[in-house]
């Protein structure tokens, strides 16, 4: 498994599918990174030679923001977003859909399963023994 990055990329696929397993490029980086590697996007990442891999590294390095950088570059982002107390910072707070989705219904992967809210039913309480009847006539 080449290693690109700090991240380990799958080798039984095509090098621009294989670069999209690093945070931060998708399909149309990783081709450009390609073509400035002078590599073909088709050769698969096992066949990839060390000079390759480190052509490929020396791009990804000096021309774009991956990984452990972007991820606090965007956390921050969303903190500051909070502090100043922005409406995309207080959805973010309440985690709720920030783009402007509807609430109503859906929004399930932000708002997690389902709370039931409303008519429960009581849990019974054993209720008393009737009191025997008389003994008598029948």
């Amino acid at each position: 498994m080449p290693r690109i990055v700090g991240v380990d990329i799958p080798k039984e696929k095509k090098i621009y599918v294989s670069l999209c397993y690093i945070y931060g490029i998708g399909q149309p980086t990783a081709r450009k990174i390609c073509q400035q590697a002078n590599i073909s996007p088709d050769v698969r990442a096992k066949n990839l030679t060390e000079e390759e891999v480190s052509r490929i590294t020396g791009i990804i390095q000096k021309e774009h923001r991956t990984e452990g950088n972007l991820r606090r570059e965007v956390s921050v982002n969303i903190k500051r977003l909070m502090d100043i107390q922005s409406y995309r910072g207080t959805r973010h707070k309440k985690s709720l859909p920030v783009r402007g989705q509807r609430t109503r219904t859906n929004a399930r992967t932000r708002k997690g399963p389902k709370k039931t809210i409303g008519a429960q039913r009581k849990k019974e309480t054993p209720a008393a023994k009737p009191a025997a009847a008389p003994a008598g006539k029948k």
